[in-house]
């Protein structure tokens, strides 16, 4: 298969390329910075927020090989603090990478499914893409924001033989607990919760799965002809939550989850 994924410089595209490569497809994956290449992965450098330039490369694609199978969308960053601190600017880097993004990258590669009556188009969603963390709120609400619209995409392109599936990991240890931007550290004593929440949001990442277990779910995704439309992946624990969030009673689940984040 010919495969398409944003952002493998680090994390679950790198882990997942390298598997994917592996496996004997073709794989393109983009980066914003130099790395260290996998051996039968070809590089493209990009930026998901540059529309333009996404559908540059993806043309540069379909150039190459005449057809992409498969759109794994994981390009993503994390913003953590009060909501009302973070600057419009972190909003909008927040919501551009994560969001627009997979926009972008949908909008780019859509025509060629469309024509060509079959793809897979796979979104890195989140569990905190379900239910809203504390003190990561806006990465909550890109993440929500994927869930709803792979929701409305999902029936508009089915006609065309696209499956739309979207990937909720919950905590993993990757690279992306330390790269995450943090909102006014030194406003603890306006929200004294907040060193709290993040530390155990930290602390669950760093003791969580490794991002091969993830990349070995995309596989396994790839594979199946007829995927569910979404796959929760991670811990016991985690997909408990996931299943109370959807049978208690909002104030109660709200109460749980300020009571593990320490709030």
């Amino acid at each position: 298969m010919i495969i398409f994924i944003t952002g493998i410089s680090s994390g679950f595209g790198l882990e997942t390329a390298r598997l994917l490569a592996q496996k004997g497809h073709v794989v393109y994956g983009t980066v914003r910075r130099d790395v260290t290449p996998l051996p039968d992965v070809h590089y493209l450098r990009l930026d998901v927020r540059d529309k333009n330039a996404v559908f540059a490369a993806v043309s540069q694609v379909i150039d190459n090989e005449g057809y992409i199978d498969v759109l794994i969308n994981n390009a993503g960053i994390g913003i953590g603090g009060p909501l009302e601190l973070a600057s419009e600017e972190e909003v909008r880097l927040q919501m551009d990478t994560n969001f627009m993004g997979l926009v972008n990258c949908v909008d780019a590669v859509l025509p060629l499914m469309r024509k060509q009556k079959h793809g897979k188009i796979i979104a890195l969603s989140s569990i905190g893409g379900l239910m809203g963390l504390p003190f990561q709120g806006f990465y909550s609400a890109s993440k929500f924001a994927i869930e709803g619209y792979c929701e409305a995409l999902r029936m508009e392109v089915k006609p065309f033989g696209i499956k739309v599936i979207a990937v909720r990991p919950g905590d993993f240890s990757t690279g992306f607990t330390g790269s995450r931007k943090k909102i006014a550290d030194d406003m603890a004593d306006i929200y004294p919760q907040y060193l709290n929440a993040i530390g155990k949001a930290e602390h669950d990442e760093y003791n969580g799965l490794k991002p091969n277990v993830l990349a070995q779910k995309i596989n396994k995704i790839i594979k199946k002809k007829n995927p569910r439309n979404g796959y929760v992946v991670a811990t016991f624990e985690q997909h408990l939550s996931v299943l109370l969030k959807r049978i208690l009673p909002s104030k109660l689940f709200a109460s749980i989850i300020a009571s593990y984040y320490k709030m």
